[in-house]
């Protein structure tokens, strides 16, 4: 934390600097309050008045530099806030990919939410608190030895009661309050689930069902809430034994007129040095249950903050901390030599086994297969979103791990999940309106988005448009890239009949443009799509079992000519 606000520590120091001068006055006015009252019954209007200037000093300072402490922490807190966030999100969005598997995305938004907020008040609150209560009350303490050390022991003994009841109360609190962060991630993780997934919901009627998946984590956090609060109000019992008791009598004050009296009686002590002891004693045993209280707090903002501290301590992936090589000239040259894949998720259940294929520059190579039988992870492949588990893949002939990853994405145009974002999203060439429009025109989707309200200057939700038009956004996007690689996993697979007709010619135009030779990776379900390919490869288990064009894979009856017969026995 100390470091999330080292830029700004001008801040931090005005609020401790605050801090001590408000402290300061508090510290000084019981002593000029009872000085006041004494000097008045005593006759000397003097030292009356100049006992009543300094205490009404003293509360204007302690009024203005505790403003003014409350001001600086909250900026600084502010502060805090905002870069621990910064940081956090900086550091998830260069994770691996393979980490966003593993954690989901409402546990990821609840850190990134619910656990930053919940050190809002760490630094304007706690620290702020803590160190104001510290001061005072070794302030307060001192004092009391110097008044009378035979009653400031029996003071202190009271307090160090009371700080190591605070010292197990604050273990319990930090542990509860991390074990509410993450029953409270799971609570979300539910809710995002069913609201994204609403539709799906409401038509198989399971509202009931989700409703009590979501119970069982409000139960649980009802349960720990519960312990919480008996917790607390033991530690506010054991306040309670020493500063209320019945009658309203502090057992501190009871000691202290009891011993005091007697010592006024001996003529080891006056009126006026009794009074300022009962004054700050109970000043000091105050100071230490508002700073129990505060670390209590400060406790539950640390505990709640331990798993967003752990992701801040994340190190980006590999292909952020290293470079890599850029080719003059890309040639679009892909070989996947002896690849097999295993998702980190999911160690036992292998993907692809010894892939070995070659694709040529300019050539159109079409992946089909059933559910399942790697055809997409091979695309995660190409795009590095992982890395083979063996065997590597080459670009022109290098290994891809050897090459600047983010200068080989920016070669490749993708056209695969319905992202809605606009055309230009993520394409580093210099480019104009004119360029967007052509682009849009080539993948048949100018119509409908100059029928938009603001037509290319529109806002599009992902209510907006549908699947078919989404898609055409993509191709568009693509196509807006002039990639040197293309791959369009399941490209067509929202659009109606038409626009799939004119989509496969363009891009059959979009392969062979005399201006630029590009390679094409076609992922399908929908065999129409490919029958033109240069070359099918089926796939079936993460394994190649065919490779061909449509007539010789038809020709040999095999696997694909079962997933032909398959889609024509189904339109018939």
């Amino acid at each position: 934390m100390r470091q999330l606000v080292a830029g700004d520590q001008w801040i931090i120091y005005g609020g401790f600097a605050s801090l001590l001068l408000a402290s300061f006055s508090d510290l000084c006015i019981p002593h000029f309050l009872t000085a006041s009252i004494f000097s008045a019954q005593s006759g000397e209007a003097m030292l009356f008045y100049r006992n009543t200037k300094i205490l009404l000093l003293l509360c204007l300072s302690s009024g203005i530099f505790s403003g003014l402490r409350g001001c600086f922490f909250s900026i600084g807190n502010m502060i805090l806030v905002k870069r621990m966030r910064e940081m956090v999100y900086s550091t998830l969005i260069l994770q691996d990919i393979s980490f966003f598997d593993k954690k989901t995305v409402g546990n990821l938004t609840s850190r990134l939410g619910a656990d930053c907020q919940q050190v809002s008040q760490v630094i304007g609150n706690d620290l702020n608190l803590i160190s104001r209560n510290i001061l005072q009350g070794a302030g307060t303490m001192g004092y009391l030895f110097v008044l009378s050390w035979q009653l400031a022991l029996t003071t202190l003994g009271i307090c160090f009661i009371l700080a190591t009841v605070m010292t197990f109360h604050g273990r319990y609190q930090k542990k509860a309050a991390k074990s509410i962060q993450d029953i409270t991630a799971n609570a979300n993780d539910v809710a995002q689930d069913v609201f994204t997934l609403i539709r799906t919901v409401r038509v198989f009627g399971t509202e009931k069902q989700e409703y009590e998946r979501y119970l069982k984590c409000l139960k649980k956090l009802a349960d720990i809430g519960l312990r919480q609060s008996i917790v607390y109000g033991l530690w506010n019992s054991s306040f309670s034994i020493f500063i209320i008791l019945p009658r309203f009598v502090s057992m501190t004050k009871a000691i202290a007129v009891l011993v005091g009296g007697a010592s006024i009686m001996a003529g080891h002590f006056s009126a006026e040095q009794l009074t300022k002891f009962i004054l700050y004693s109970e000043w000091s045993i105050f100071a230490t249950w508002r700073m129990a209280d505060n670390w209590s707090s400060l406790m539950q903002s640390v505990g709640a903050s331990q798993e967003v501290f752990k992701l801040m301590d994340l190190r980006p992936a590999k292909e952020f901390l290293k470079g890599g090589e850029k080719l003059q000239n890309l040639t679009g040259c892909v070989e996947f030599a002896n690849v097999s894949f295993h998702y980190p998720s999911r160690k036992t259940i292998p993907v692809l086994e010894n892939i070995n294929l070659a694709i040529r520059p300019n050539e159109v190579v079409a992946i089909v297969g059933l559910s399942g039988s790697g055809k997409s992870t091979i695309v995660n492949l190409l795009l590095n979103l992982y890395e083979p588990t063996s065997g590597q893949i080459l670009i022109d002939g290098f290994p891809m791990n050897d090459l600047d990853k983010k200068w080989l994405r920016e070669r490749i145009g993708y056209v695969g999940q319905m992202f809605t974002r606009n055309i230009s999203y993520g394409c580093t060439r210099k480019i104009t309106h004119e360029d967007v429009e052509l682009a849009a025109k080539q993948a048949f989707a100018h119509g409908f988005i100059s029928s938009l309200p603001n037509g290319y200057e529109t806002l599009v939700g992902d209510g907006l448009l549908s699947g078919g038009q989404k898609q055409r956004i993509a191709i568009a996007r693509a196509i807006l890239r002039d990639p040197d690689i293309l791959i369009l996993d399941e490209a067509t697979s929202a659009l109606d009949a038409e626009s799939e007709h004119y989509v496969k010619e363009l891009l059959h135009e979009f392969r062979i443009s005399s201006k630029k030779k590009r390679t094409v990776i076609v992922i399908a379900h929908r065999l129409s799509t490919i029958q033109s390919a240069d070359r099918i490869v089926v796939m079936d288990a993460g394994e190649i079992v065919e490779v061909g064009n449509h007539r010789q894979l038809l020709s040999i009856n095999g696997r694909y000519a079962q997933l032909t017969k398959r889609q024509s026995d189904t339109i018939d």
